[in-house]
Formats: C-alpha cells, structure tokens, sequence
C-alpha cells in the first residue's frame, strides 16, 4: 500500500471480515461484508520515527492503548467495497502523520491593540456602573 512517500506492506494489515449492521435484506444474515482493518502503529517497520510519534500522539479514538489502529468500514453492501474504503481511511490517517506541524512563533500583542483593549474595557465598566442607578440615585439592593 502507498501512502505519500511512505510503502506500507499488506503483511502488517491485518483484516478481518465480520457481519455488518443496518439495512441489506436476507444477506445482510449471510454474508460477512463489514471489513475490521487493524495496523499496528507502535511495531511498524514501513514507519519513520517522527511519524509514529505524531501518529501516536494524535488522540483519535480509533487508537487502542498498545498502538494498533483499528477501521471498522461497513458503509457499502460488498465486501470489497469496504475493503478499499478502510484502506482509503488507513491511507488518510497516516498521511496526517506525514506533515510535519508549522513550529508557532510567539508574538507580542502590539501597543496599539493593548490601548483599544483597555479602552473598550473602560467604556464597557462605564455602561455597567451607570446601569446600578435607579430612582434618586438609589440602588435597587
């Protein structure tokens, strides 16, 4: 399987072909169309270092707790139709983990944006203060 520049070997993908829920008639209790796609992110040798790190870092809920990626496609009737969907799925994922995140350069907020700040703080704590003032000049406790 290719992915961006990264040649991941089938042997590490496991498959597992299970009965799939939702609509499809009388083959929907025959026959097992739902494709389990498992890869084992924190084992695999077709990974560089820095991109299992960011993979592995991702919080994505499809990740068990020892690294193994797990798609489970069910969206189509065949079988081969989620199968190619889950690898479609598995390919998207990882080249997530190919682009490298831009480093942030902290910047300071400018005087001119600190003075508009403070001075609409200022004119909003006016119009709050004027709103306490009732009949008389009395406050309404």
């Amino acid at each position: 399987m290719q992915v961006g520049r990264l040649d991941i070997d089938d042997d590490e993908l496991i498959e597992r072909f299970v009965r799939a829920s939702g609509p499809g008639g009388q083959n929907v209790n025959k026959v097992a169309t739902a494709v389990e796609l498992r890869f084992d992110v924190a084992t695999s040798p077709s990974l560089p270092d820095d991109v299992r790190a960011r993979l592995l870092a991702r919080r994505d809920r499809r990740m068990t707790l020892d690294g193994v990626f797990v798609i489970s496609a069910q969206r189509f009737r065949t079988q081969e139709r989620n199968r190619e969907d889950a690898r479609v799925r598995l390919a998207a994922f990882i080249e997530a983990g190919l682009h490298v995140p831009k480093a942030r350069i902290p910047t300071k907020p400018s005087r001119g944006s600190k003075e508009r700040r403070l001075g609409e703080k200022r004119g909003r704590a006016t119009i709050k203060q004027g709103r306490g003032q009732g009949r008389g000049g009395q406050d309404w406790d």
